[in-house]
């Protein structure tokens, strides 16, 4: 079955709003603007939103009970929860908000998993299950349903994940989290790692039922492919963040998760995902890259004359599918752009022709010729500025 596609349909978890803002390079958005986020993330259809983390000061659990609060009326769909070390205090933080709020939140509660936290740390396998269970025991009395999150999965020996996922279902958590922290693993990894918990760890012990996470990391550049093959191999649950902001390289890329499974038929209705990722790069002061996917300035746009050529051929004919697609993986109309065609030293006839009837402007051959003569000599795709001023000469 490929990824997102057939009987089921996984789920979404955007961590824009705690892990994305991690980002060393990203500026801390407004309560308001962080509002914005969630109401946009509801309209596409995401399931659930990390609001923080408030055990990290007094001004993140207000923020955390502000955004909590407003979920509760305006995203109701919206599955809100917060980030919690396994600590007590820290899970004591989050249900001060659930109380105050007089509804629960989920706790995604995290610790260390693999051999290089654990020695960093000085940690045994015993002291990191005990921590596991008496976290989990606590949140459960505190009527919070609880995600047991293990950082590093990747490189974490199986026999501790075995060991701390059923120490947290023992003690009563809803679901578990397999991250690649680091950004570790790869496709065949990621894919790996999800069948083993499934079929070594949890179907024998009867969590069957049990919902698996994957959260995902960017240092490698695989955190889109890795989130795919995650979710081709059973996960049920994806995170990811806005234009794949977050740590270091940042995380897997909701937007381009969202456009990836909607080609493959997932169904959403993505009519505000530009909007989701123009949002979030004015509210982080993150400028999206021309060359991004889908959304950057240039991902629609060509000034090479053969690709120019064959688009423009396409439209002349009526066919505005063809145009779509015949130099793009991606059907640009589908997510609200169009195939633009620019003029410059690589173009040909055909582009200052397309440039030239898409502007209303008359393309006579000297028009043509002018135009095209100077763009040959320029060192750069040339402006619309500039191209008005040549078919005006």
């Amino acid at each position: 079955m490929a990824a997102g596609t057939g009987e089921r349909r996984v789920e979404l978890n955007d961590e824009t709003l705690r892990d994305g803002l991690q980002s060393p390079s990203a500026r801390q958005p407004t309560l308001a603007e962080r509002m914005r986020l969630l109401r946009l993330m509801d309209r596409l259809g995401i399931e659930a939103a990390s609001i923080g983390m408030p055990a990290s000061g007094a001004a993140a659990k207000r923020t955390v009970t502000e955004l909590a609060a407003f979920g509760a009326e305006a995203t109701p769909r919206l599955r809100l929860h917060c980030a919690a070390r396994t600590v007590t205090g820290d899970i004591q933080a989050v249900a001060d908000v659930s109380q105050q709020l007089g509804r629960p939140l989920d706790v995604m509660a995290f610790i260390g998993s693999s051999h290089v936290r654990m020695d960093a740390e000085g940690w045994t396998a015993a002291q990191v299950e005990q921590a596991v269970r008496e976290a989990v025991r606590f949140a459960v009395a505190e009527g919070l349903p609880t995600c047991l999150v293990t950082e590093d999965s990747t490189r974490a020996r199986p026999r501790l994940l075995r060991r701390l996922y059923l120490a947290a279902l023992d003690e009563g958590a809803v679901r578990i989290c397999l991250c690649d922290t680091a950004g570790h693993a790869e496709p065949a990894g990621a894919a790996a790692l999800i069948r083993h918990v499934r079929e070594k760890i949890l179907d024998p012990a009867g969590h069957d039922h049990v919902p698996i996470d994957w959260h995902g990391h960017n240092d490698r550049g695989l955190a889109l492919a890795n989130a795919l093959a995650a979710i081709d191999a059973g996960a049920s649950r994806v995170h990811a963040t806005a234009l794949g902001i977050g740590e270091r390289c940042g995380n897997t890329a909701m937007d381009q998760l969202l456009v990836n499974l909607g080609l493959l038929g997932d169904g959403r209705d993505l009519d505000m995902l530009d909007e989701y990722c123009r949002t979030a790069s004015e509210v982080v002061g993150r400028p999206i890259p021309p060359e991004y996917p889908v959304f950057g300035r240039d991902a629609f746009f060509t000034a090479t004359g053969v690709h120019a050529a064959a688009v423009a051929k396409a439209e002349r004919a009526g066919d505005r599918r063809l145009a779509d697609l015949v130099y793009s993986g991606v059907p640009a109309s589908r997510f609200g752009r169009r195939q633009e065609i620019g003029v410059g030293p690589t173009s040909g006839r055909w582009n200052v022709h397309s440039w030239l009837r898409r502007k209303g402007l008359p393309s006579d051959p000297p028009v043509i010729d002018r135009i095209l003569t100077a763009a040959r000599s320029a060192t750069r795709v040339l402006t619309d500025r500039e191209l008005t001023a040549l078919a005006a000469d």
